[in-house]
């Protein structure tokens, strides 16, 4: 989610920022899609339609939902190749599911790689290199910085290589397509839906939105630093890291000394999960700790009332989509530019209404690397 210098860091920010704040004011749009989930389960064979927010030939003035319905099978099989951040918890892995079922249903092939972690950039080059040099149709890629991949991806797109974002934005550089979640909007959302949950009670938070330079994690903080401009929680602090647990438990502990005062925990996955353990450590028993984003974990947290809620981005249906793109666009065939995938707040009383096979890999399933 990578590393440049502070001074085109900041202006990379700035315009990511920007462009975040245009998805908030089309919300209105992507909120009628958020909550208006089937409740009965999704299968390989009939996941669609799925309702999400497109911007009409990649305009984001022009938001509107639609239904997207796949194609029914690859006129050809495609040679996919995947490049991952890494396999660490079970958001990639459900990632990796939809994206592997599809191409399945469809008939391509996908040679997929993790780079390990979001301190893995050069890892990562060289993984899209090797999708080259194997001569892959189309590259679908989830940047651990899309200023670090940038050259190499418009090196594969001059190559006519389909260059699909999956996950992860790609804003600024050209590629073909993205599916992806609105990160300012479900940064915002979350620290809304903290300050009605908090009530009467004043907040003191810290916030834990991931790896620096990482593009989202920025994002992601734009938007619950904005929320929480106005209302009943402070800013304490923004504290930045590897999407890990154990990276996220450091930070935690850190935070818990740093800030005495600290009673709201918010971050991704990693670190709610850890916040879990890191407040009972600490006899804090009255700390509020949200997810700006999924895992398993969060769901079972959810449901026993140790994480508040989080807002989910669904995953396995941004891998399917992916793959769909991607066939789409070699075979010439109509196909969106940008999909956004609306938040949808999972909190202990609705969690049931969510069809969390949208969500979730099945219990137990590990990563498949290669469709042949």
């Amino acid at each position: 989610m990578r590393r440049r210098s502070q001074k085109a860091n900041g202006n990379h920010i700035k315009n990511r920022e920007q462009i975040m704040q245009t998805l908030s004011r089309i919300s209105s749009v992507a909120a009628v899609i958020s909550l208006v989930l089937s409740a009965q389960p999704s299968h390989a064979k009939d996941w669609w339609p799925f309702k999400i927010a497109a911007a009409k030939n990649g305009d984001l003035k022009k938001v509107e939902q639609i239904e997207y319905t796949p194609l029914q099978k690859a006129q050809k099989p495609w040679n996919l190749c995947v490049l991952y951040p890494h396999m660490q918890d079970s958001y990639w892995v459900s990632v990796n599911f939809g994206l592997i079922e599809e191409a399945k249903r469809l008939g391509v092939k996908v040679s997929a790689f993790q780079a390990g972690g979001y301190t893995a950039l050069p890892k990562q080059l060289a993984q899209y290199d090797d999708c080259l040099a194997a001569g892959a149709d189309a590259i679908l890629i989830a940047p651990i910085s899309e200023a670090g991949l940038a050259s190499k991806i418009n090196e594969g797109m001059k190559k006519g290589v389909v260059n699909i974002a999956v996950a992860n934005p790609i804003l600024e550089t050209p590629i073909t397509a993205r599916i992806t979640p609105d990160t300012y909007q479900k940064g915002l959302q979350t620290g809304e839906f903290l300050k009605k949950y908090l009530g009467d009670k004043k907040g003191a938070a810290v916030g834990f939105p991931g790896p620096q330079g990482s593009g989202w994690a920025e994002s992601y903080m734009a938007g619950f630093r904005d929320a929480l401009k106005t209302g009943n929680i402070k800013l304490l602090a923004e504290q930045y890291g590897e999407a890990s647990v154990p990276a996220q438990l450091r930070l935690v502990e850190d935070a818990l000394q740093t800030y005495p005062d600290m009673n709201v925990i918010w971050g991704g996955a990693p670190t709610a999960e850890a916040a879990i353990g890191a407040v009972a450590d600490a006899g804090l028993e009255d700390a509020t700790i949200m997810a700006s984003y999924e895992n398993q974990t969060m769901l079972k947290a959810v449901a026993e009332g140790k994480v508040v809620g989080f807002a989910s981005e669904f995953p396995v249906m941004m891998g399917r989509i992916s793959v769909d793109l991607a066939v789409r666009a070699l075979e010439k065939k109509p196909y969106e530019k940008v999909l956004l995938v609306a938040p949808g707040i999972v909190t202990q009383d609705n969690i049931a209404t969510f069809d969390t096979t949208q969500i979730f890999a099945p219990e137990g399933t590990k990563p498949e690397f290669s469709v042949k």
